[in-house]
């Protein structure tokens, strides 16, 4: 997810993060919850995703400006997004959700 704000290979490789972000989360929350209303919203972000990027796809590309990729970048997004979502996992799933996600 922090990927995507950042210019580096990760974002050269994935072309989308956000998009394969908000992708990988509803699947997981799909695998991990079977009721009805679970089903719909998630799989309605899925489902959501998956017609966004094949939209994307078929647009023309917008002209941005070129950002020097660098390894730097791509670190930062990898830790930054490791600790966000241990932090989310240990404390705040529960607090902001209210549902223990590993019980």
């Amino acid at each position: 997810l922090i990927a995507a704000y950042l210019p580096g290979r990760i974002k050269a490789v994935m072309k989308h993060p956000m998009l394969n972000a908000t992708k990988f989360w509803a699947l997981a929350h799909l695998l991990a919850n079977g009721a009805l209303a679970d089903m719909l919203l998630f799989g309605g972000f899925l489902a959501w995703a998956v017609a966004d990027r094949i939209s994307v796809k078929r647009r023309a590309a917008r002209p941005t400006p070129s950002l020097p990729a660098s390894k730097l970048n791509d670190v930062i997004a990898v830790v930054l997004g490791l600790v966000i979502y241990v932090a989310f996992i240990k404390w705040l799933h529960v607090r902001w959700i209210g549902v223990v996600p590993f019980p």
